[in-house]
């Protein structure tokens, strides 16, 4: 692309850990200069358990399209030099609790008097002020505390917490779409923007379906936005499918498919809330068709006409054909790796990808005499 969409945009991300730092990413996908501004000791992501040698893949994969420089904010020079930066940014992000920014001379009246045209985003766990404002927060209990562990699973389970830090994900989301907004606004009106999201705001926004009380209801009513066993996981001869088929058309597909046509003509299975209400009668049914295939065999045989999928394994993504042909993943050099793949931006404009240099996770300080020595 001749231009990104951020372009011209320098943001200084003080973040640690995923949901902050993949927030400032986005951003980096989008054109802007990322700056990540880190302790002596460096983001404690880097040192998360890792089968990578000497590096951790949770760290690299969420600080793509980055610089990263060295300031220790407890020191006076190092916040100047900070400061400095400061005046000539766009975007400042940080993840500290309410009250640390204040100690570091990082909280938003005093950079916005450094810099008057200043996007301040601070993404906290619970929230910049209330009663749990000061505790730490992290994807896991935040799962905990908003109900999505125990949602987990079937009736009767023990509470589980989805592995994979959706939660953080979603709130990287909501910080770039936040920052996005700020900077759109700052065109209009010149001025200034605050913008506050936490790992709580995240946690609940993404359980919007769920979080709905109706008047009169009450408590331990099916929240969840399952439509049955139908769709779910099921077993073949080898490997097991996703099915999701719901909609009537699916459902006669999927019927048709499996040599059960005859399924999709009995009034107990008329709708979708009759197959929930029967799906004791209809779930060994389906399965024991299911043994007549493999899993490959029966995503080829569904095709388009019953959403499905074989369960695959996370390596094997590497290698899927829709991937790869959207252009999904690219391989970065690296100083002590030799080269990974990973995966790039997840948003196109005008149908092109922008790829602007070298997009990988940078080493602890390698920019700090380019950065703060006056190079840019």
């Amino acid at each position: 692309m001749a231009q990104q969409i951020l372009d011209g945009i320098q943001v200084l991300d003080f973040t640690t850990y995923i949901a902050g730092p993949y927030g400032a990413s986005l951003l980096g996908d989008l054109g802007a200069d990322v700056i990540k501004i880190e302790a002596p000791e460096g983001d404690p992501m880097r040192y998360y358990p890792s089968t990578l040698p000497g590096e951790s893949r949770a760290f690299i994969g969420v600080n793509r399209n980055k610089r990263s420089i060295v300031l220790d904010l407890k020191q006076p020079a190092d916040r100047e030099a900070c400061h400095r930066l400061v005046a000539q940014a766009d975007v400042v992000l940080h993840n500290f609790r309410p009250g640390v920014a204040e100690r570091l001379a990082l909280d938003c009246e005093t950079l916005t008097a450094i810099q008057p045209r200043l996007i301040y985003c601070s993404f906290t766990g619970y929230g910049p002020d209330g009663p749990q404002a000061q505790r730490p927060g992290f994807d896991q209990v935040l799962q905990c505390r908003t109900g999505i562990a125990k949602a987990q699973g079937y009736p009767g389970d023990e509470p589980r917490v989805v592995w994979g830090s959706a939660v953080d994900f979603y709130g990287a989301s909501l910080i770039a779409t936040g920052i996005c907004a700020a900077l759109f606004q700052r065109e209009r009106t010149g001025l200034p923007q605050r913008v506050d999201t936490s790992l709580l705001q995240a946690a609940l926004a993404m359980q919007a379906g769920r979080m709905v009380w109706a008047e009169g209801e009450g408590p331990g009513v099916d929240r969840d936005l399952r439509g049955g066993a139908l769709s779910g996981i099921h077993p073949t001869r080898e490997g097991y499918v996703y099915l999701q088929a719901q909609t009537q058309p699916f459902w006669e597909s999927l019927c048709e498919l499996t040599g059960l046509a005859h399924l999709a003509r009995d009034p107990r299975f008329a709708d979708m809330r009759l197959r929930k209400a029967n799906e004791a009668e209809l779930v060994p049914q389906l399965r024991a068709a299911l043994m007549r295939h493999d899993a490959r065999e029966w995503e080829a045989i569904f095709g388009t006409r019953v959403p499905c999928t074989v369960v695959r394994g996370i390596e094997e993504v590497f290698d899927d054909e829709q991937v790869e042909h959207q252009g999904l993943l690219a391989t970065h050099a690296h100083p002590t790796l030799g080269s990974y793949r990973a995966v790039v931006e997840p948003i196109r404009f005008n149908g092109e990808r922008g790829v602007k240099g070298e997009a990988r996770a940078p080493m602890l300080g390698e920019h700090t005499e380019q950065v703060v020595g006056g190079g840019g």
